[in-house]
């Protein structure tokens, strides 16, 4: 129950956070990924300071094998950089250029009634079960 509540709260904190950055707006994402156009870079002080708390927070969890609520820590193994997470990348810009949505301002968006964010939303999960399906067939294979 401890995890649940927790997971809530963050999850609202998260959310809050992206409402008040933009980052749920994609008007204001095409704005900045646009550089070509009337660029906005307001985004980029919102992605510095991402960055900058996932690196303190992965150098704090890499340091330990339990997090603060006592749930096993499971960074990724791996660090290469191969064809699958190149692949991966462009098709996660890609989709982020066309619609202005990522996973996560996508679901702020959903929940605010945005038709556009159901959209993506159904394409994401269609993408998800693409994958998963692509993934087992390759582990048959």
């Amino acid at each position: 129950m401890k995890n649940a509540i927790t997971a809530l709260l963050v999850g609202l904190v998260f959310g809050v956070g992206l409402l008040l950055s933009g980052m749920a707006n994609p008007a204001k994402v095409l704005g900045f990924l646009d550089i070509a156009g009337p660029w906005d870079p307001s985004l980029a002080l919102v992605m510095i300071g991402a960055i900058a708390v996932g690196m303190v927070a992965f150098s704090m969890a890499a340091k330990r094998t339990k997090s603060l609520l006592g749930n096993d820590i499971k960074l990724p193994a791996s660090r290469s950089i191969d064809k699958r997470l190149i692949v991966g990348s462009l098709l996660f810009g890609v989709g982020w250029g066309l619609a202005g949505f990522c996973p996560g301002p996508s679901l702020v968006a959903l929940g605010a009634g945005e038709s556009k964010a159901f959209i993506f939303f159904i394409a994401m999960v269609a993408g998800m079960a693409l994958f998963e399906f692509i993934e087992r067939s390759r582990i048959r294979g």
